[in-house]
């Protein structure tokens, strides 16, 4: 797992999907019936990918200047 605002924020999105339509996606004879019993462990980590990646400044391996930096170079000896 890695820190990335939008990877995150797929996983997120796609672990809510399964959270919610679980009843549709257990009658189907499909992957999602494998991915049902993580489905709250698949969402907690596109949750924390996303704070990662706000923590990393990195939106689909772009770096974001969102809260600037804390280093100033001109007072570097």
């Amino acid at each position: 797992m890695f820190g990335d605002i939008g990877h995150g924020f797929l996983l997120f999105s796609f672990g809510i999907f399964v959270i919610y339509k679980k009843n549709d996606l257990i009658n189907k004879n499909s992957l999602f019936c494998m991915i049902i019993p993580h489905r709250y462990l698949i969402t907690l980590m596109g949750f924390f990918a996303t704070y990662c990646g706000f923590i990393y400044n990195d939106f689909l391996s772009i770096n974001l200047n969102l809260f600037g930096s804390c280093y100033d170079l001109a007072n570097v000896k």
